[in-house]
Formats: structure tokens, sequence, C-alpha cells
């Protein structure tokens, strides 16, 4: 495969299939008609892990508005959409990453690092029910999922840029300050030597946490090729075209190509 349109994210706190903003992204995609679009992290509804300690009509509520959100998706009709929801698991939630191919729902992983502090008690409320980080093919393309604090951690990256992966897709919720994010997003990309592409919520959630936008889109070289801006931009999506060979051909460039010879001698 050549020439891939990518679409990224930037959806507001709160949204709901039919409202206003629904309304307007989908008139954004059946313009920019994009090959592959990543949203945020689990986009639908209220961000739940906000409050400290688990709450199980929370916790059902979150799920019911996901699955409201999948069908949203589906009916959207694009070839692939790579997003996140939440799932029952054990007696909490599992946050699951997943690719709708032509409409077909296709599991990648469940999220495993899990922050906890103001605004994101993530640990209170998740667990990973289904260990592994996948790569999987999405219409000729090889794709795998960070799942927002995932990006930090740069072996995971590492491991799926061994595994062949092309695109890595970070769904985030995260706040204004996106240092870190900049830094990590690009880290991945050089490493795996795969295009990463992040987007992130926006707005104000009901208990007073602030989400900061800022989609982005790194090259294999680790160079930003796109981005949505900060908090105050309203925009909802962004759309590039990216020639997905050179995702291919950085394997074999620094320091993808650099063997780890510890324990080999």
């Amino acid at each position: 495969m050549g020439s891939l349109r990518v679409s990224f994210a930037q959806w507001p706190e709160g949204l709901r299939p039919g409202d206003a903003n629904w309304e307007e992204i989908v008139r954004l995609l059946g313009e920019d008609k994009p090959d592959i679009l990543v949203t945020n992290e689990m986009p639908f509804g209220a961000w739940v892990s906000e409050a400290d300690t688990y709450d199980h009509q929370l916790a059902q509520m979150t799920i019911a508005d996901h699955e409201r959100g999948l069908d949203a998706l589906k009916d959207l009709q694009l070839p692939a959409i790579i997003s996140s929801r939440p799932v029952s698991a054990h007696d909490r939630l599992a946050n699951e990453a997943f690719a709708l191919i032509h409409g077909d729902y296709q599991f990648l992983h469940q999220k495993h690092f899990f922050p906890n502090e103001p605004g994101f008690y993530e640990a209170a409320w998740f667990v990973t029910a289904k260990p592994g980080f996948n790569v999987i093919d999405v219409n000729g393309v090889k794709v795998a999922a960070l799942l927002c604090t995932e990006l930090m951690f740069n072996e995971h990256a590492r491991h799926y840029g061994r595994a062949g992966a092309e695109l890595i897709v970070v769904p985030r919720a995260s706040d204004p300050d996106v240092h870190y994010w900049e830094i990590a997003a690009s880290m991945a990309a050089m490493v795996s030597g795969a295009f990463v592409a992040t987007a992130n919520r926006m707005g104000r959630a009901q208990g007073g946490v602030v989400f900061g936008g800022r989609g982005m889109l790194f090259s294999p070289h680790a160079k930003e090729i796109g981005s949505l801006g900060p908090v105050d931009d309203q925009s909802l999506i962004t759309t590039l075209d990216i020639d997905i060979g050179m995702a291919q051909r950085a394997k074999g460039d620094y320091p993808c190509y650099v063997e780890d010879l510890v324990g080999d001698g």
C-alpha cells in the first residue's frame, strides 16, 4: 500500500451520538473520507474516573454510552476506525482498544497502565482482563494501539516496531500540558519506525478536570507532520495523507535496526 488517508480527532467531553457536535463530525468525515479514523480514548459520554472510588452504576452508564457510540461509529461506514471503550471485567471495567474494519469489530488490546491522581483515578476503575499488545492487519496496514499512559512506556512501541507495525494509534484523554505527550509520541515513532497518530479529548468534565485536545501525527523519523490545536481550538478532526511505505523503509534505519545483544555474549 502507498498513500493512506488518516483522520485523528479532538472530540469534546460528553459527546453523544445525535448531538450537534456529532452531526458536525459526521459532516466532516463525509468530506474528508479517511481510510482510518483515530478517535480519542473512550470518546462517548462523561469521563467517569474523575471520581476516586469505583461506582457500579456510573460504570454501567459509561458502558451503555459506548454501546450506543459503537453503533454510531459503525453508521459512519468508514473503511476503518480505531477507538477504545469500557467493557465489564471482573468487578471493574477494562479499557479496550478495538478496530472497526468495514463495520466488523476486532479486538486490539486492553489498557495495562493506569494513573491514579486527581481527575484520573483510573486505577480505581480499571483492570486488565486480557493481557498482551497486538499488531493487527487493517485493510493491508499493520496497526497497533497504545492507550494514553501506555505511550510513556517505550518498550511497547519498540515491540510493535519489531512486530512490523506501520501505524501506532494513541487514543488518549489528557490535560492541556502536552510537553510529555509530544516527547513520548516522537520517541514512539523513532523506536518503532512507525507513524504515530494520537487523538485527545477536549473540554471540561463535570468535576472540573480539563482535557487539552491537541491531536498529533508523527512520521517514522519522529517529526511532527500534523496536529490539532490546544484546548481553545474547537477543531474536531484533521485529516492527512501519509506514505505508509515510509514506515516499511524506516525499519532498516537507525535506531530501529539496532539489535539488543544483552545476554548473547
